[in-house]
């Protein structure tokens, strides 16, 4: 095990960025971008794409194997805890009893903001179905501590709204969830590009997932290779602990004394 590695579900992976497999122009691409970025966990959405609850059409499992990826189903495109909960054991007879899932129950067509009352709903029943839950979450502390009291593996707030590009809007509410969860706390949503990611990690984030920070660059493949870079620098900066920061006055970052030609007294 790699002495930082990620544990979700009992099990250690060493990338702390996990994908999404959506708005590609074709599956090589998505695969191309996928090893760019060194992830994993690869997250589908069961409502849009085909990983054989369409048999003879292409499968996105022929190009990301089970074998080499963990695949996370999410419930994308569900309004409704009951559709949510369908969708997901769906995905766990295809998958032949996958238990790991990514859940999302969203309240707005525009916005995909989260409907929290109809998230918790499901994952008190998905919990209790055996399910080992990671969620999409408003970034509210209080929610956020009622999902890991139902029994969710993992705690997904937004930085900003699903495909917005506009990063982290509220560090300080992510950093209540973060100071207060003993679940691992992951970024969904929001990120537009590596500085994001590398600023949800300083923060203290356990991992981050995205989608069309990739998939909707103009290069996705190289952005990918960016994010890669940018998860691992910022984890590696929150680790490090950076120097506080000193309002109103400076400090030499070289000593005073003892300088070149300066004499002695």
């Amino acid at each position: 095990m790699n002495a930082d590695s990620i544990v979700i579900a009992g099990k250690a992976y060493r990338s702390r960025l996990l994908v999404g497999t959506g708005k590609y122009k074709d599956f090589a691409q998505t695969r191309a971008a996928i090893d760019a970025s060194g992830a994993e966990i690869v997250t589908v959405a069961i409502r849009r794409t085909n990983i054989g609850q369409e048999p003879g059409q292409p499968s996105l499992l022929e190009v990301l194997p089970p074998s080499q990826f963990t695949i996370l189903p999410n419930t994308a495109g569900c309004y409704t805890a009951d559709d949510a909960v369908r969708t997901l054991r769906l995905a766990r007879e295809l998958l032949d009893g996958h238990a790991l899932v990514k859940l999302e129950v969203l309240g707005d067509p525009q916005t995909l903001f989260p409907n929290m009352p109809e998230t918790l709903k499901a994952a008190a029943v998905l919990v209790k179905d055996g399910f080992q839950v990671m969620v999409y979450c408003a970034d509210d502390p209080i929610q956020a501590r009622m999902l890991e009291d139902i029994g969710c593996i993992a705690v997904m707030p937004l930085a900003s709204l699903i495909g917005s590009g506009m990063g982290i809007l509220n560090p300080w509410n992510l950093k209540l969830i973060i100071e207060q969860s003993k679940v691992p706390v992951l970024v969904d949503a929001g990120v537009g590009t590596a500085s994001d990611a590398a600023i949800a990690m300083e923060l203290g984030c356990d991992g981050v997932l995205m989608n069309t920070a990739i998939a909707g660059a103009q290069d996705p493949v190289l952005m990918a290779g960016a994010m890669k870079k940018a998860v691992e620098a910022g984890r590696e900066a929150y680790r490090a602990g950076r120097m506080p920061k000193k309002y109103y006055a400076a400090t030499p970052s070289s000593p005073g004394g003892g300088l070149i030609g300066q004499g002695t007294k």
